[in-house]
């Protein structure tokens, strides 16, 4: 009897141990798929993933766009007539929301152009004048703004409040794209500084300037507007709104996410060795227009700027970016700036050199060196160095053009072929816009080719490991 059971274990343990084998492998299987989902979602970008799915009450998540985004428009009565081009460049009637913030009801263009934000009378900020000495009697009613914006009903999803003067010209694309990188239920400040060194010193170099406008997330911009009286009886003795505003942030634990495409334009004179040589991000704003020459040479300041946004309607993503390349047949260095110039060199220089902006502009406060907050060059005689220029002329989908203004005046670059007979530079840009989010590491490449009339610059993705000066 003891024998034949001895038997039966025999041959029937193998299958429970076969069995028992399985189980333990699908359960190892199991444990091996948890922990590689563990590592996975530890992951940095899974997380912001995961973040953004936890972002929407209702469990979906919308890409952010122009309707998730209010305007606090800082103006006056007194120049609103000067500066309306300005907002009418940008505006869109019946798509962006916000309102533009008079010291007083205007007393001209009424009934109110629809193509204009709506007005809003500021709030009577008299009971502020027991402890207001601020050099500046309007920046209580500037800093405000931001609290005034908030507390209006605007209707819909609002997930950032941006702010802005009236003299600000603002890139619709470009800022919904920036502001998507950023989490709008966490607290974001998101701006620039000045681009003069003084006017830093002077404020903040953490200080998001107003003239070049900045962002506040929803949860952050109901922050500042539920302790906005104690931010200005804390600070009466700031010098200006932007600085008032920047300290209440810092008060509550927020320091300035900064993004290069804001513009205060804190300079005077002649800014286009700046914009030909823009930071590698996208164009979000400038400021102080009608502080600098004409954006485009031989033209007044309305017909600059709607030149400028007419390119900006054809591929806002791509404005003001700039590419190098090299005609290697002559040994020339052609430095482009879409939408907006082209600069052409009668010798090889490299990239580094031609990112640093000519210094054809001058500083708006002065008393530092170097006075930028960037690496200028100075403007240069030597014909190796000087470029012949050429500005936008006409933009259409895929093909814009650059017209040469004016004779550089110089002599050839020593032993070049010179290029005094080029009269027009074309660029030819690939029909997909610029994908920010995935590009952003890296410009577009780009060759030269001669044609019978002008020279075509045909932008492209740069290749592996590719080498721009040959």
């Amino acid at each position: 009897m003891l024998s034949n059971l001895m038997i039966k274990l025999r041959t029937s343990f193998p299958k429970i141990l076969n069995k028992n084998i399985c189980k333990y492998v699908v359960i190892c299987a199991v444990l091996v798929v948890c922990v590689a989902f563990m590592l996975v979602s530890s992951h940095p970008r899974c997380q912001l993933q995961a973040k953004w799915r936890r972002s929407d009450s209702k469990g979906v998540v919308s890409a952010t766009n122009t309707s998730h985004l209010v305007f606090g428009i800082a103006g006056s009565s007194n120049t609103w007539r000067n500066k309306r081009g300005y907002i009418e460049a940008w505006w869109r009637p019946n798509v962006t929301r916000g309102f533009l913030f008079l010291d007083r009801p205007p007393t001209e263009h009424m009934p109110w152009p629809s193509t204009d934000p709506p007005y809003r009378v500021s709030d009577d900020n008299s009971r502020y004048k027991d402890y207001n000495r601020h050099r500046m009697p309007f920046a209580i009613r500037m800093a405000r703004v931001i609290e005034e914006t908030f507390k209006a009903d605007h209707g819909g999803e609002v997930r950032w409040y941006v702010m802005a003067d009236d003299d600000t010209v603002l890139l619709l694309n470009n800022l919904v794209e920036v502001l998507s990188k950023y989490d709008h239920n966490k607290y974001f400040y998101v701006g620039m500084n000045s681009e003069c060194f003084v006017c830093n010193v002077v404020h903040s170099f953490g200080m998001a300037f107003g003239g070049g406008g900045y962002a506040l997330s929803y949860p952050l911009a109901k922050a500042v507007a539920d302790n906005m009286d104690l931010c200005l009886k804390r600070y009466p003795f700031l010098y200006g709104s932007d600085l008032i505003l920047h300290s209440c942030i810092a008060d509550l634990g927020v320091s300035l996410t900064q993004e290069y495409g804001f513009h205060q334009i804190d300079f005077i004179r002649d800014i286009s060795g700046f914009l030909s040589a823009h930071p590698h991000s996208p164009l979000l704003s400038l400021h102080h227009l009608d502080a600098v020459d004409p954006l485009f040479p031989s033209t007044n300041r309305t017909h600059s700027l709607k030149l400028l946004m007419k390119a900006a309607a054809v591929d806002e993503s791509r404005l003001l970016q700039q590419s190098v390349c090299y005609l290697k047949r002559y040994n020339w260095t052609v430095s482009a700036a879409w939408g907006y110039s082209v600069q052409l060199y009668e010798t090889l220089l490299p990239p580094s050199h031609l990112y640093r902006p000519r210094e054809t502009f001058a500083q708006w406060m002065k008393g530092a060196s170097p006075p930028y907050m960037f690496n200028a060059r100075p403007l240069s005689h030597d014909p190796c160095d000087a470029p012949h220029l050429f500005f936008l002329a006409s933009a259409a989908a895929r093909l814009t053009n650059y017209t040469r203004t004016s004779p550089r005046g110089l002599p050839v670059c020593r032993g070049a072929r010179s290029a005094d007979n080029v009269t027009t530079i074309r660029i030819a840009s690939p029909s997909k816009r610029l994908d920010w989010q995935q590009d952003e590491g890296r410009r577009e490449c780009c060759d030269v080719v001669e044609r019978m009339d002008a020279l075509e610059v045909k932008l492209r993705d740069c290749g592996a490991d590719e080498m721009l000066l040959p």
